[in-house]
């Protein structure tokens, strides 16, 4: 078993997006945070765990390592598994689900590993096996070293506990924040998405600029754990840094429903009061009172056919609306297809890395204040 005052903490990113996490977790003072294929590697002890799913805005997963052995057969794994501390960490009266996969190994089938260790944590613990367990213990086999890791989170992070209504194709919490981080967004500055859809990176970017956690309102599997403190995980929550804004951050869309959709999730979010929401078509928009900011948009992609052609001419509006009535703004606009990205006729810096987007590659495009 890890010593529980140093844990390796696995932060997961959406692939591609490894590097703003990692700029993240440095700035929030996470220790040792370097970033890795899949996501971002620190150290701490099981505070650091809680205040990760707490405060930090890109991360999937918070995965904790709990140790491991090499075993090179079944009957080994068994022997070891049942000798494993899992009472440090687990409670016998909480459900768990075990997953297992194994990679360059002896012990190669995943399914037969996973039996062993439900076994063992059954038999040594007394803790209930269930496929619909909240909580999930991971074991991993690579090159016949099997490790452990607890999923301190539990539902994945992007869901922040106040969000009901979702538009078509919504962009996840977690992207839409480290796309802000990516473009350099700071609190400081309004924030305007003229495709609004359910809001989010208009919510995200108003969360940011009040010092709102975000996950402030939701529950984590951590909390079903052995190793968590109520009182102190109460304390950390309570005692959060929130901010006055003087700013306003604008969303808009064309359909009625979309902005309905944003305007119950800005108030269940607790910033519907920096927020505007309105219906407006592309060709209506135009900069608001007050200073430059950042204009941040994730038009269609497309996928059907037909739809290169009707979608050059939005990308080609969209473009020509900012650079005609936003001089000063800074532009992010995130699509899978560059083509697309150039019909715009922005003067994009180079983009940025592919990101999986829930298997379509996407790419985020920024300019400089537009002149």
């Amino acid at each position: 078993m890890e010593d529980t005052d140093d844990l390796e903490i696995f932060l997961v990113a959406t692939p591609g997006l490894e590097a703003p996490l990692c700029a993240e977790a440095i700035q929030l003072g996470f220790t040792e945070a370097q970033a890795v294929a899949g996501g971002v590697l620190c150290r701490g002890d099981w505070s650091e765990v809680w205040r990760a799913n707490l405060v930090l805005r890109g991360a999937n997963k918070v995965l904790v390592r709990l140790g491991g052995f090499p075993a090179v057969h079944l009957a080994q794994l068994d022997k070891r598994a049942r000798k494993f501390p899992w009472f440090n960490v687990l409670r016998p009266n909480v459900p768990v689900k075990v997953e297992a996969i194994s990679r360059k190994s002896r012990i190669y089938h995943a399914g037969a590993a996973r039996q062993r260790v439900e076994r063992a944590i059954t038999e040594s613990l007394g803790a209930p096996i269930s496929t619909n367990a909240k909580l999930r213990v991971l074991l991993r086999i690579e090159k016949d070293i099997c490790t452990f890791s607890v999923d301190s989170s539990g539902e994945p992070l992007h869901k922040r506990g106040h969000k009901v209504a979702v538009a078509k194709a919504p962009m996840r919490e977690t992207m839409a924040a480290m796309f802000l981080r990516e473009c350099s967004f700071d609190r400081s500055e309004p924030v305007l998405d003229p495709m609004c859809g359910s809001g989010t990176f208009v919510i995200e970017a108003a969360e940011i600029a009040l010092g709102l956690l975000p996950g402030r309102t939701r529950h984590f599997a951590f909390e079903e754990l052995a190793t968590f403190d109520r009182a102190l995980w109460q304390t950390m929550r309570s005692t959060t840094q929130e901010y006055k804004s003087g700013l306003t951050f604008f969303g808009s869309d064309r359909n009625a429903g979309a902005v309905e959709s944003a305007k119950a999730n800005a108030e269940r979010a607790g910033v519907n009061e920096v927020t505007q929401f309105l219906q407006k078509s592309l060709s209506d928009i135009k900069a608001p009172p007050g200073p430059c900011g950042l204009i941040i948009v994730n038009p269609p992609y497309g996928g059907r056919i037909g739809d290169d052609k009707r979608l050059r001419s939005l990308y080609g509006s969209l473009g020509k609306v900012l650079i005609a009535r936003f001089s000063g703004w800074r532009v992010g606009l995130v699509t899978s297809n560059s083509s697309l990205a150039r019909a715009t006729r922005l003067p994009f810096l180079p983009p940025g890395p592919v990101v999986d987007h829930g298997g379509t590659k996407i790419r985020l495009y920024r300019t400089d204040p537009l002149r």
